[in-house]
């Protein structure tokens, strides 16, 4: 069973920095695309962010971009959301979501993706 495991959540003040971790227990990882997302009114879940599997592909929401980066460590089953930046507006549960990534996949549905984490508290104070 895939279980994704989201840690590094906190209270920090507006201008400051987190860095967000997500730890998967799959050992096909490498080939699993990985999404950020936080809850948003009048939204099932809003997309933050979310990287290939190898790597090499990126996208984020326009709301986060240039203040975000999405990364990931495959020999240690792990993908990284460093944010900077923060905003007050930006305080949410974090989710990370992942998949084996497959062709045409819209990263930024959280309908795509299969397995989901139980999230993590982050709170921008301003």
């Amino acid at each position: 069973q895939v279980q994704l495991v989201e840690s590094g959540g906190g209270l920090v003040q507006a201008g400051g920095s987190l860095r967000l971790s997500c730890a998967a227990s799959v050992r096909t990882f490498s080939t699993y695309a990985i999404g950020w997302f936080r809850p948003a009114p009048g939204k099932e879940r809003e997309f933050v962010a979310a990287v290939s599997w190898s790597g090499g592909s990126t996208s984020y929401a326009d709301s986060v971009k240039g203040r975000f980066t999405i990364s990931r460590d495959n020999a240690k089953n792990t993908v990284y959301l460093q944010m900077n930046s923060l905003k007050p507006e930006d305080t949410a549960v974090y989710y990370c979501a992942g998949r084996p990534q497959r062709a045409g996949m819209r990263w930024p549905s959280a309908r795509e993706y299969d397995y989901w984490g139980q999230g993590t508290q982050v709170t921008v104070s301003s």
